[in-house]
């Protein structure tokens, strides 16, 4: 079977993030799973494996996305799929938080605010850190990621807005230290 490809899960996949997860990537020296783009996820767990195989540079990036789907949506579908699977090994998740409130959320290590500063606990959509006493991030395809062992979740706002703080044209500096906080705590 060989060596496991080493992922970094998304949990968005609008225009705007597949774009910015372009620019992550690049500045990571990883790849980007592109077909991975959609609102909802269009790609099959066993597509997305053969593409992951298939890619150059590590870690390979993935975006998964329910489009606010009730219940188990394709994003989590295709997340819990990559998770279990013995040929990928999931570093963690960039957990992206959504205006959803009918989902549970789910608790993060760490997030990463829209002023790129490491924070305790959970920011909202636009990366801002909620109020005292909320432990959970709020998105729409992060729900699953409490049932699952991924070793580390990192939240963050909206993939490339954050009212612009996250854009790729300033190099989704939000969204690449969220990835390169993963990096760092699988090295430990």
């Amino acid at each position: 079977m060989g060596r496991k490809k080493k992922v970094i899960l998304i949990t968005d996949g609008d225009s705007v993030a597949a774009k910015t997860l372009e620019v992550v990537a690049d500045r990571v020296g990883g790849s980007c799973i592109a077909a991975s783009w959609g609102n909802p996820t269009r790609i099959s767990g066993e597509q997305a494996v053969e593409l992951i195989k298939k890619a150059r540079r590590e870690p390979v990036l993935v975006m998964v996305d329910d489009r606010g789907a009730a219940g188990k949506g394709k994003g989590e579908s295709l997340l819990e799929y990559l998770v279990k699977h013995p040929e990928v090994e999931v570093l963690g998740t960039v957990a992206v938080a959504s205006n959803s409130d009918t989902d549970n959320g789910v608790k993060v290590d760490m997030s990463i605010d829209q002023n790129c500063k490491k924070v305790d606990g959970p920011v909202d959509k636009d990366g801002l850190l909620e109020p005292p006493g909320y432990q959970y991030l709020e998105g729409d395809t992060v729900e699953i990621l409490a049932k699952l062992a991924v070793p580390v979740i990192v939240g963050t706002g909206d993939t490339g807005k954050m009212q612009g703080k996250d854009s790729m044209y300033l190099g989704a500096e939000i969204t690449t230290r969220a990835v390169q906080e993963i990096l760092s705590r699988s090295e430990k």
